[in-house]
């Protein structure tokens, strides 16, 4: 696995060795003890998510204000924009943000640690959306940012109008979010 430093330290590119040949390819996801090893993170996952969207769908900006999630994510089939935002106000990096494409053809994976909102648009016709958190899902603790807040400024992808859910439409700005201590 190769691990790619991003603008922010904590957020990191992951990319997995794939062996491939004319009867497809094979690549090994996670394991623990390698992640450890070449990422310094000692992260115990507790629940794998998988979801499926369709073509300009945007999720995001979502964040547990407590028991925050750090998120592994992936892209098995499809490709998406690929967004965390740090909320941490120790932070140099709070309000800046780093976005990346994931596909089921490049293989890479995003760490996003606990204190970062998270959120992706579908750039392909379909795409399938897998995640692995490190704390359970704590629907009274979600909280959502605007994915288009002018004071973070995410350089999205041009040319689409997003689909959004009715929660995500209803996002807070991140002058009035909360964020972590």
């Amino acid at each position: 696995m190769k691990v790619i430093q991003t603008a922010i330290p904590d957020l990191l590119i992951l990319e997995p060795k794939v062996f491939g040949d004319q009867r497809g390819f094979f690549l090994e996801s996670y394991n623990q003890q390698t992640f450890h090893d070449l990422t310094g993170v000692a992260a115990t996952f507790v629940q794998d998510n998988h979801s499926r969207s369709g073509k300009n769908v945007l999720r995001g900006l979502h964040y547990q204000i407590k028991q925050p999630q750090g998120k592994l994510v992936r892209v098995t089939a499809g490709c998406v924009f690929d967004v965390a935002v740090d909320l941490r106000k120790s932070s140099a990096t709070l309000g800046h943000w780093v976005g990346v494409e994931l596909s089921g053809e490049n293989h890479r994976q995003f760490w996003v640690p606990p204190g970062f909102a998270h959120g992706f648009l579908v750039l392909s016709e379909q795409a399938d959306f897998l995640y692995k958190t490190t704390e359970y899902y704590a629907p009274e603790h979600e909280r959502c940012i605007r994915w288009d807040d002018p004071d973070i400024g995410i350089d999205w992808p041009q040319n689409y109008v997003p689909v959004l859910s009715a929660k995500d439409a209803q996002g807070r700005t991140f002058g009035d979010a909360e964020v972590f201590a």
